[in-house]
């Protein structure tokens, strides 16, 4: 297996990962609301099918996609960007601080 394949794995691991997270916290989201799927669905002027797609976590999501969900129900979307954890013993032995070039943030809010 080349580099490259191995990279482009775990690059659909981490998606996966992402599409999980974003559907579970918008569920979540709609259960705080009292709102169900077909609310969302109306919200958002699509059909119910196009809600359980997003919902599946198969679709893949867009930006575009979390950001109109976040819009018909009133909320916002952040992405934020991190450095995972260096092992102890591991390259970066520093403080444990981290540094505005390890982390950013970008969020949509009103």
């Amino acid at each position: 297996m080349s580099i490259f394949a191995r990279s482009e794995s775990n690059t659909d691991l981490a998606a996966a990962r992402l599409a999980q997270q974003a559907t579970a916290s918008l569920a979540g989201l709609l259960a705080g609301l009292n709102k169900s799927r077909s609310d969302l669905a109306k919200a958002m002027g699509v059909s119910p099918g196009r809600v359980s797609q997003i919902m599946s976590g198969d679709a893949n999501l867009t930006v575009r996609t979390l950001a109109a969900a976040a819009e018909a129900l009133g909320a916002g979307v952040e992405i934020r960007f991190y450095a995972h954890p260096q092992p102890i013993g591991g390259p970066d032995q520093g403080s444990g601080t981290t540094s505005p070039a390890d982390e950013s943030s970008f969020a949509s809010r009103p």
